[in-house]
């Protein structure tokens, strides 16, 4: 049985012009089991982002329903945790104190808030920075306290929203290797948001494709790859199979989306 599932989840705004409205999700279903990795990609606008968004219950769907351990999601909590691209760290708390965050909000005493931190510091091999501030931190460092602090709530989920966009691609392919070590570790179910098909293909058991505005899902890739991975999988004629078969999925839902037209006239 799914651990979690997106049932005919739509999603409108008011549109630009008086009494119309803009369809960003329509009657999306998704079914993930527990400990699964599964990536999204899908052309910018196509409601990736804003389905996380939806899974986190920071947006209330116009139809349809979450369902998590068959309850429905209807507000935040702590069995979901969300990791944003732009690190999200308050400046003025320690790397510790800001993965004691979510801790705090839940009343957890002080001493067992440290001593979590603490684990989930070491276990992204940032324990000997606790005391240090994110702007004394690399981007992948700031990334990696994010990663800590979603995991030291321990959820039954794991939301990631592009969270290696702001990286160059040498780090990003560091924190993706890194980001295997710990889900292999902790088996936590993530649902990862991605732009690149490389990094869908390395990190997923399946890649969701999603289509151009208004966002559905129109293909699920199965990623039969061995793990453990390394980043030498990369090179293998399997792993180019996987990456021709998403781009050829998602080729015409770009060419739809007419972004990369406003880019190119743009720039």
């Amino acid at each position: 049985m799914a651990q979690l599932e997106v049932k005919d989840l739509s999603l409108s705004y008011p549109g630009s012009r008086s009494g119309s409205t803009f369809l960003a999700l329509d009657k999306v279903n998704v079914s993930i089991e527990k400990g699964e990795f599964v990536t999204i990609v899908g052309p910018s606008g196509c409601g990736k982002s804003t389905l996380l968004m939806l899974v986190a219950a920071l947006l209330r769907p116009t139809s349809g329903a979450v369902q998590l351990n068959q309850k429905d999601v209807t507000k935040p909590g702590p069995d979901r945790a969300l990791v944003f691209q732009d690190f999200a760290l308050l400046p003025w708390r320690t790397v510790i104190k800001n993965v004691e965050l979510g801790l705090e909000l839940k009343k957890v005493p002080s001493a067992q808030r440290r001593k979590e931190a603490l684990k989930y510091l070491d276990m992204v091999e940032l324990g000997k920075f606790c005391n240090h501030y994110p702007h004394q931190l690399s981007g992948g460092m700031r990334q990696r306290v994010g990663i800590a602090r979603a995991l030291s709530v321990d959820p039954e989920v794991l939301l990631m929203d592009e969270p290696f966009g702001a990286l160059d691609a040498q780090i990003r392919q560091v924190m993706g290797l890194e980001l295997l070590r710990i889900w292999e570790r902790e088996r936590k179910t993530i649902i990862f948001v991605t732009h690149d098909i490389d990094e869908a293909v390395y990190l997923g058991d399946r890649v969701l494709v999603m289509s151009a505005s208004p966002g559905r899902v129109i293909q699920e890739v199965k990623i039969s790859l061995p793990r453990p991975r390394d980043l030498s999988l990369r090179n293998k004629a399997e792993f180019t199979a996987y990456r021709e078969t998403i781009w050829n999925l998602l080729e015409k839902q770009v060419q739809a989306n007419g972004a990369w037209r406003q880019d190119s006239a743009l720039s």
